[in-house]
This record gives structure tokens, C-alpha cells and sequence, in this order.
């Protein structure tokens, strides 16, 4: 007597892989709903005069929020200057380092062994120095990279500001005329 399923283990390969994109699948499906789901909840919007609370509370955070990115941006624009001096410097002493194991290399060239072991240290020392020049612009890479975001978020929070002021003029268009002053 033979079952439906009795070739499965010829098949086994293309069915595990068949099985694990089906969970990968699942997984990313479960992973969507969530965020459809979740989406109101970060756009909240106060429509009336009881949410004026929560408005105003949401308010004065985003208003910290802003202040302080503004204080990290400025840090890290201040010191944007002194990473790209270190750069300069590294690439400076890199290049005069590079010039110094050239000379020391073509001095090694004579067969003298003490020549030698000085092009090699020479050399050694070049490449920490060229080593030490690619950090100091990797640095200075970070720094402006750091820069960008803080200013993309601090665009994020100022629309974030723009988008409440609009809610609170919409919830004081609601009250009656006497009430705003």
C-alpha cells in the first residue's frame, strides 16, 4: 500500500524552503497589519476644546524638543571645525610620513641591513599615520552626518510645531467669539 506522501523525503529540500518563505511571508504580513493599525495613533489630531490639554501639553515637548535639538546642533556644528583641522593635520603628517619611508626605501636599496630595518620602521610609521588621516575624515564624515539629521529632525519637529498651531487656530475657531479674549 502506498501513501500520497511517501516520496516526501525525495521532495524534503523544496518543501522546508517552500515552508520558510511561507513563515517569512507570515512575518512580514503580521508586521504590516501592525503598522496600519498603529498609524492613527501617531497622527493624532485634537479637534476639540477638550483636547486643548493634550495639545497644549504636546506643545511645550515639542517646543523642549526643538530647543534642544537646536543646542545639539550648534555643539555639533561648533565642533565641525576642529574635527576638520584634525583631518588636515593627519593628512598632512600622513603625506610628510609617505615622503619619509620613500626616501628611507630608496635608501634600502644599498643592501645595508640597519637601512633596512629603518625603511621598514619608516614604512610602518606611514601607515599608521595614513591609517590615523582616513579616521580623522571618517570623522569629520560623521560629524556632517550627524549634522544632516539633526537638521532633518528638526525640520520634523517644526512641521510637528506648524501642525499643532493649526489644530489649536481650528479649536479656537470652534469656541464662540467672547471666549478667545
Amino acid at each position: 500500500m502506498s501513501y500520497p506522501y511517501d516520496d516526501l523525503h525525495s521532495a524534503t529540500p523544496h518543501v522546508f524552503l517552500i515552508i520558510k518563505i511561507m513563515k517569512s511571508l507570515f512575518y512580514v504580513l503580521c508586521a504590516i497589519m501592525l503598522l496600519a493599525f498603529a498609524m492613527p495613533v501617531f497622527a493624532q489630531k485634537y479637534k476639540t476644546q477638550a483636547d486643548t490639554g493634550k495639545l497644549n501639553a504636546e506643545y511645550v515637548k515639542v517646543q523642549n524638543k526643538i530647543a534642544d535639538l537646536k543646542s545639539k546642533l550648534a555643539e555639533a556644528q561648533n565642533g565641525l571645525p576642529e574635527y576638520q583641522t584634525k583631518a588636515v593635520n593627519a593628512d598632512n603628517t600622513a603625506q610628510t610620513a609617505a615622503a619619509a619611508s620613500d626616501t628611507s626605501s630608496s635608501r634600502a636599496t644599498s643592501g645595508n641591513l640597519q637601512d633596512s630595518k629603518n625603511a621598514r620602521n619608516s614604512a610602518d610609521n606611514a601607515y599608521d599615520k595614513a591609517k590615523d588621516a582616513r579616521s580623522a575624515n571618517n570623522n569629520v564624515g560623521k560629524q556632517n552626518e550627524k549634522i544632516r539629521k539633526l537638521n532633518d529632525e528638526l525640520i520634523d519637529q517644526r512641521q510637528r510645531l506648524k501642525d499643532l498651531d493649526q489644530m489649536r487656530a481650528a479649536i479656537y475657531a470652534q469656541l464662540p467669539a467672547n471666549v478667545n479674549h
